[in-house]
């Protein structure tokens, strides 16, 4: 699994070090990672072979000339680059990748599980303290249902 949130800087040929645990959760036919313009959000999504597979399985399951299916395909396998791990562990994020979610100097390297996301880092900033906010809400609005139903079932 990817976990924690790591601040990372590129250097001048677009390079970045992957953090170690999250290299160590790999695992799949080539040493480095795949990459793609995320669909949620505004940053680069990246994972192994594993989330490849997910996503390759989500447009299996759309017939051929689906409009959801054709999407899916162009923003995930049109957009994909697969990167390899130098000796130093470092993988270099294509200069498309980077002009697209304005990726310059420091970015946020942010575990999701079995996925990882890169952000600029100011951009990052601001949609963490978005995420919390709908987090609270959302954890707030579930715990009231909760209290409904209990109190609806008990009577």
């Amino acid at each position: 699994m990817f976990l924690s949130t790591f601040e990372k800087q590129l250097d001048s040929k677009r390079r970045i070090v992957v953090p170690q645990d999250f290299r160590a959760a790999l695992s799949g036919p080539f040493d480095g990672i795949f990459c793609f313009p995320s669909i949620e959000a505004d940053c680069l999504e990246a994972g192994g072979k594993s989330l490849f597979d997910r996503y390759q399985s989500v447009i299996d399951e759309l017939p051929f000339g689906d409009p959801l299916r054709s999407a899916l395909e162009t923003s995930v396998l049109g957009g994909m680059a697969r990167l390899s791990f130098d000796t130093a562990g470092r993988i270099t994020l294509p200069d498309t990748l980077c002009e697209m979610f304005g990726l310059t100097d420091w970015v946020a390297v942010v575990g999701l599980g079995e996925r990882f996301q890169i952000w600029s880092r100011e951009a990052f900033q601001a949609h963490r303290a978005a995420q919390r906010e709908l987090a609270r809400d959302g954890l707030a609005a579930m715990r009231a249902q909760q209290r409904v139903a209990r109190i609806g079932g008990a009577a």
